[in-house]
């Protein structure tokens, strides 16, 4: 196997998913994070397979110790999934802009440094560069509608976006950006949208919650977003694209629903606060399956049963860290 992957923020939803997906394809998987408890990674992942990772403790924005671990560590494949959300980067701006925007270049810069050596990167950007929905016609969201980031969270998606596409003109840096909406599935903890996480595990104790917004959006189970941004490591493109994915457009409804569908007796149990997010409701992923080929979302109610399934699993086998999932 050629292939050697870096994972930044893999201690977080999406990259504790593509970690599992790697080691199960036994690919080589390094990842780098500024430390802590790989309670994610342990949730969806069997200690025989964690014995397989290899975690490095550092910090995104420090470029001499990441650009170390790259060249020792012979990395082929970045994928960089490090950031703050929206809350945290509305708490503390100038650390969100030093992790999101400062940790992003020194990624960028560092693979601009070994060009020969790394293949490609893909990195996360977000539905949150779209403004107000009434801001665009109506219809699927296009990957090259206007960017009007309502937030500091999406002004600093828009700048890596952009530095994407300068690495490229500039010194031949592959990069793919993919742009998901809503992820949910086990490990989805925090941000603004992962209350419907919460319900499903919620539901599955047979507690009551409330979801804490409403409308119609994208969802897109993690590891279906995991499997996207493996799929985009392994093509290599020109001009430092970005793309909208695809998923299940529902409406919270229909997330409840599902919910009631998957555990009947939760019937009445979860509620939501019907106010939507400023956000498009739907997205256009044609660009992306031209690009990469069509790729595969599960429907909404088997990405609810899924999830059920493993935090279920993961109460049984006392891996799941019950605080930290429901936290607030």
């Amino acid at each position: 196997m050629d292939e050697r992957y870096l994972v930044t923020g893999a201690l977080g939803c999406v990259g504790a998913w593509a970690v599992r997906r790697l080691v199960r394809e036994g690919v080589p998987v390094w990842t780098y994070d500024l430390g802590g408890d790989p309670y994610r990674l342990r949730t969806i992942m069997t200690d025989e397979e964690l014995d397989q990772v290899r975690l490095i403790e550092g910090d995104i924005a420090d470029l001499d110790e990441f650009e170390r671990v790259v060249v020792e560590c012979g990395i082929t494949h970045i994928l960089h999934l490090a950031a703050m959300q929206v809350p945290l980067v509305r708490a503390d701006p100038v650390r969100g802009a030093k992790v999101n925007v400062v940790g992003s270049t020194v990624v960028f810069e560092t693979a601009a440094r070994h060009r020969d050596q790394i293949q490609n990167l893909v990195f996360a950007s977000s539905f949150g560069v779209y403004g107000d929905p009434e801001a665009y016609p109506p219809g699927p969201i296009a990957h090259d509608a206007p960017l009007l980031p309502p937030t500091l969270y999406g002004v600093f998606k828009q700048c890596n976006e952009g530095t994407a596409q300068v690495y490229w003109r500039e010194q031949s840096v592959h990069s793919i950006g993919l742009r998901p909406c809503v992820v949910y599935g086990p490990g989805r903890d925090q941000g603004w949208t992962s209350t419907p996480t919460k319900a499903m595990l919620a539901a599955a104790l047979g507690r009551e919650y409330e979801i804490t917004y409403g409308g119609t959006l994208v969802y897109h189970h993690a590891d279906d977003v995991a499997a996207a941004f493996i799929a985009a490591a392994r093509t290599k493109l020109e001009g430092g694209p970005v793309y909208n994915l695809g998923g299940s457009t529902v409406s919270m409804a229909q997330i409840v629903a599902a919910i009631e569908e998957v555990i009947p007796e939760s019937a009445g149990k979860i509620g939501f606060d019907p106010t939507p997010l400023p956000h498009p409701s739907s997205a256009d992923d044609s660009a992306l399956n031209q690009a990469l080929g069509p790729l595969q979302y599960r429907s909404l109610v088997q990405g609810v049963r899924d999830t059920v399934a493993v935090f279920r699993t993961a109460l049984e086998t006392g891996r799941l860290d019950l605080e930290r999932a429901l936290r607030a």
